[in-house]
């Protein structure tokens, strides 16, 4: 057991874990050992066996020193990949280390700048701004200034809505991140997001406003082959482009999450086809798919999607012939999210180990009907009435809606509890509550309510 003790203390752990994975192995069972090693001994850090003054004060070197960590790890991929002993135990593995490396510095961000949050109506920075450690650059690409956006630099975000943790979620392997998109830099020098959302399908937006829009996390995935990366942000752009002129086909959101189809797509796929493209096919992300594996299938049946594995955002975090650029978060929210996805966590668990299920309501069926009617209305209307009413795609079902419904209201109530925990643990402690606990209050909160939590119930 750590004693209370300075910051000394912790570099000391950093150390122990630096040492680890310099030496990572040769296997992917060696592989896998490292990866438990690193990840036993993050998940068991405990702010309350430091010094909060010491740990505080030495937050930025800490940060720095874990980021390190993780992109020494991370450099070990595409060695592995190309002699094949990334092997699925190893990859989990990997994705592990990547979550609850990013969560101890996450930790180290808030506690640094005294646990701010944002105030009510206050909104999130714009990625890549702001100060207090936000933005952590990988040395390698370090030139001591901002760093500038490259055309075809892949942008892998997380969005500060329920859904968006959901998404997160929903794989084989436990994500922090919702969505992803694709730099294009025009011949004027201008930067523009390419990405396919659930509300408008595959859309060209400023690079400025795709950072500015609700997000909690960042970061920037550059292909080391410059001139194919071009190739495909070029690609995609006009492949979108065209098809929001007068004469155009819409590309509408994919919520089957397949990726046999090229009709419809969803933003990960997006960013596939556009490698496809720049490469003859040649290029077919992701190296390493994600697996749908819920027994409980009931919730992303009801969302609409009907494959077993697919191309998630965070899939980018193995992609052996990229490289992590650059990585942005907005400490005053980054508690929330890691709260989001704990009551996630939760709520999946309890529908694969527990039998509970979404259950409709008249209230549900006629908001997802009334949202199924809106998404007929033009998109004028509806941009006009998305702060009562939001926007629906036109070809998104009513089960689908309602399923959105229902986890926001079951979600909500859950996770305000959580931030009042949350608010008094450090105003007792001087530091936030540990992923352990969290778990502990939201089981008890499952046992108060019974068989019904919101709008899941068990054997329903």
């Amino acid at each position: 057991m750590v004693q209370q003790t300075p910051a000394a203390s912790f570099l000391d752990d950093i150390a122990r874990l630096e040492a680890r994975v310099a030496s990572p192995g040769a296997t992917s069972a060696e592989i896998v050992a490292t990866c438990s090693d690193i990840y036993a001994a993050v998940a068991a850090a405990d702010f309350s066996r430091y010094d909060a003054a010491a740990v505080r004060k030495a937050s930025p070197e800490l940060m720095q020193r874990l980021f390190d960590l993780r992109m020494a790890l991370r450099s070990g991929i595409p060695a592995w990949h190309a002699a094949d002993i990334l092997k699925a135990d190893a990859r989990r593995g990997l994705r592990d280390c990547f979550r609850v490396l990013r969560y101890a510095s996450d930790m180290l961000g808030e506690h640094a700048i005294g646990y701010q949050r944002i105030e009510k109506g206050g909104t999130t920075r714009r990625g890549f701004t702001g100060r207090d450690m936000n933005t952590l650059t990988n040395r390698a690409f370090d030139v001591g200034s901002d760093l500038p956006f490259r055309t075809g630099d892949v942008i892998m975000v997380r969005g500060m809505a329920h859904n968006s943790a959901a998404i997160a979620r929903i794989g084989d392997v436990d994500s922090q991140f919702s969505h992803v998109g694709m730099v294009y830099v025009g011949p004027d020098g201008r930067h523009w997001m390419v990405e396919a959302l659930i509300e408008d399908g595959a859309i060209i937006n400023t690079l400025e406003h795709a950072l500015d829009h609700g997000i909690g996390r960042a970061v920037v995935y550059r292909h080391r082959d410059a001139a194919l990366a071009a190739k495909a942000a070029a690609a995609i752009h006009e492949h979108v482009r065209r098809s929001r002129t007068a004469l155009g086909r819409r590309i509408l959101y994919d919520f089957s999450m397949r990726l046999d189809r090229r009709r419809r797509l969803f933003c990960s796929k997006l960013v596939r086809l556009a490698f496809q493209m720049a490469s003859d096919g040649k290029v077919q992300l992701p190296t390493y798919r994600t697996r749908l594996i819920m027994t409980n299938r009931d919730f992303i049946q009801r969302i609409g999607v009907s494959t077993s594995e697919t191309f998630v955002p965070h899939d980018m975090d193995l992609e052996p012939d990229f490289d992590l650029v650059a990585e942005w978060q907005d400490y005053r929210v980054t508690s929330d999210l890691r709260l989001q996805d704990f009551v996630m966590d939760k709520f999946f668990e309890w529908m694969d180990t527990r039998s509970y299920r979404f259950h409709e309501t008249m209230q549900i069926r006629l908001i997802s009907w009334f949202g199924r009617f809106a998404a007929t209305l033009s998109e004028g209307v509806k941009d006009m009435i998305k702060s009562v009413i939001p926007k629906v795609p036109i070809h998104m079902r009513r089960k689908a809606i309602a399923a959105v419904a229902m986890l926001h209201k079951t979600a909500e109530p859950v996770y305000h509890e959580l931030q009042r925990l949350e608010r008094e643990h450090i105003a007792a402690t001087g530091h936030c509550m540990h992923g352990r606990q969290v778990f502990e209050h939201l089981e008890r909160i499952r046992a108060a309510a019974g068989t019904e939590i919101g709008y899941l119930r068990r054997g329903g």
